[in-house]
């Protein structure tokens, strides 16, 4: 067995790699801060007021804020009250986007917030606990000359998170309420150019519909959508590094198969990693520019989802590879108590994602957060994913303590050895160790990156040049994630080469040959201080698991 390429892999070949590495990464970030703009772009709207004059119509009438169809608009509610137009005959519409602007496929999702402007009124307040009333559609067109096409409608409820900043007397009146952000809209795919809303607030004091709201004087609305510059970068990116994993992952699979034994589970696991990895790269995104796949977004979190939690089993079964005193090793179901967790985790975001963004497919309008069942539920699901994230983080700092405990104990063979082969196996072992503590430096940076992107205001000025931050943490942590797992599927693949004597020591079928040898080297070097009993077992063992 002639090893790992990372055993057999001289230093200054080595250092040459990790440096052709740590460029790609400092290029990762780079192509997001200097060449990328913002992952995404807010725009604000203010919700138009128009009168419904012809409610008893069968046919749909959509109300246009602006233009030649352009609606009944009222000023102010005041107008309405002047007018004597009832609530229930004001609709409020928002065209997304803006006069002389349009949509984007390029923009790939649409995400829209709520708000609501209330005064207060000594005789109208804001009950606790209050819950509005929203009977919402949407509809779209691809021109500025045809008609609106009826995309969804839905009837929901959000509910209230109003506080007055100071106190509730007479001269107060007038003033707003300071009220939360609500979620109200939610678009998998932007395959037109133009988007209507029309919002009602029905109002029925006999079954308490939108009664104890407080005076409502405007709707803002925020859309989001991710930004086309970043989305051209982001999908040549993606284009890029899935041939570059699939070509990896086809090169360390052929030397597998060139070899004259059977893929051991560690070896399996890199391949699945390898896999996963070209799974979530694979650039089915660009479809989505010509057709209106409004499923890309929960696609594109099942296959995070994926990646992750083959990320987070590997970490454990690598680990638990290199810790050669245990008896049973080299099969799968030995790790099902560490992998479990994992699974069982990434069920419940699934479970999650699915009654949120998979009800969204048909009813965009729809939140998980909107009721207190629901997030009650998603609360749940939620802290157990966090449970079981802890347990895990505990669990694998645990079997790298073991892992590094189990190498210092070995490295007391080392002295019998060679000078030529101690050496070889004290730069095996630093490499090892370096590897793990490169492995927790990606999982540090993706936390740290996170948080960096949530605090700050999204780029940096730097000379003439402006470095957008987010933008940086999305290809930069992408990029390295990849390059980890093109690291570890080269540095594990089988070497042709060969390494002195070996073989006497038999022949080690995993890849962390070295400390195969320094765990048969310690059981020789203590074998006269065993009993017979365990000696023999401890021998049987190892000529059925490395003869």
């Amino acid at each position: 067995m002639a090893g790992a390429i990372i055993e057999n892999m001289s230093t200054r070949k080595l250092v040459i790699v990790g440096v052709t590495l740590l460029l790609f990464q400092a290029l990762a970030f780079m192509v997001g801060g200097l060449i990328a703009p913002s992952p995404t772009t807010p725009r604000t709207y203010l919700a138009t007021k128009c009168v419904d004059t012809g409610k008893n119509q069968q046919e749909t009438k959509w109300f246009m804020p602006w233009g030649p169809d352009q609606c009944d608009r009222l000023q102010s509610f005041d107008d309405a009250m002047a007018k004597r137009i009832e609530a229930n005959d004001i609709v409020f519409a928002v065209h997304i986007p803006s006069s002389k602007n349009e949509m984007s496929p390029w923009f790939q999702f649409m995400l829209v917030i709520l708000q609501f402007d209330i005064a207060f009124k000594m005789n109208n307040q804001i009950e606790e606990g209050a819950v509005v009333n929203i009977d919402v559609s949407l509809a779209y067109r691809d021109d500025t000359v045809s008609k609106w096409t009826k995309m969804a409608s839905s009837f929901e409820q959000r509910r209230l998170n109003c506080s007055f900043p100071t106190a509730k007397t007479v001269e107060n009146e007038g003033r707003q309420y300071d009220c939360d952000l609500l979620p109200f809209m939610e678009l998998g795919s932007v395959a037109h150019k133009y988007y209507l809303l029309n919002i009602r607030l029905p109002v029925n004091e006999r079954k308490k519909i939108n009664v104890g709201l407080g005076e409502i004087k405007d709707i803002h609305l925020v859309s989001i959508h991710q930004n086309g510059g970043f989305t051209k970068v982001w999908f040549a990116m993606k284009t890029f590094l899935t041939a570059s994993i699939l070509i990896i992952m086809i090169w360390y699979w052929r030397r597998i198969s060139l070899l004259t034994r059977a893929p051991v589970l560690l070896e399996k696991v890199i391949f699945a990693l390898g896999i996963s990895m070209t799974f979530i790269n694979i650039p089915v995104e660009w479809f989505s520019i010509g057709f209106d796949w409004t499923w890309m977004l929960l696609f594109g979190d099942i296959r995070q989802g994926i990646f992750y939690s083959m990320l987070l089993s590997f970490w454990i079964i690598f680990c638990g590879e290199h810790l050669m005193d245990q008896m049973e090793r080299n099969r799968f179901s030995v790790y099902w108590k560490q992998v479990g967790p994992i699974v069982f985790g990434s069920f419940c975001l699934f479970i999650f994602d699915m009654c949120e963004r998979g009800v969204q497919l048909t009813n965009p309008f729809y939140s998980i957060w909107a009721s207190d069942v629901g997030t009650e539920l998603a609360m749940a699901f939620i802290i157990v994913a966090g449970i079981c994230a802890c347990l895990y983080f505990l669990f694998l700092c645990f079997m790298v303590y073991q892992v590094f405990r189990n190498i210092s104990g070995k490295r007391t063979s080392l002295p019998a050895m060679s000078k030529a082969r101690r050496l070889h196996y004290e730069g095996l072992i630093f490499r090892f160790k370096f590897l793990m503590l490169v492995t927790l430096a990606c999982a540090a940076m993706t936390v740290i990156f996170f948080i960096i992107s949530q605090v700050n205001e999204g780029h940096w000025r730097w000379g003439e040049h402006t470095v957008q931050v987010n933008s940086a943490f999305f290809t930069g942590i992408y990029g390295m994630w990849n390059l980890y797992v093109f690291a570890i599927m080269f540095l594990y693949a089988p070497s042709h080469k060969r390494y002195g004597d070996e073989q006497s020591s038999g022949q080690c079928v995993t890849s962390e040959s070295v400390f195969c040898v320094l765990f048969i080297q310690s059981l020789r070097r203590g074998g006269s201080e065993k009993q017979p009993g365990s000696q023999g077992k401890r021998s049987l063992w190892l000529r059925g698991r490395f003869y």
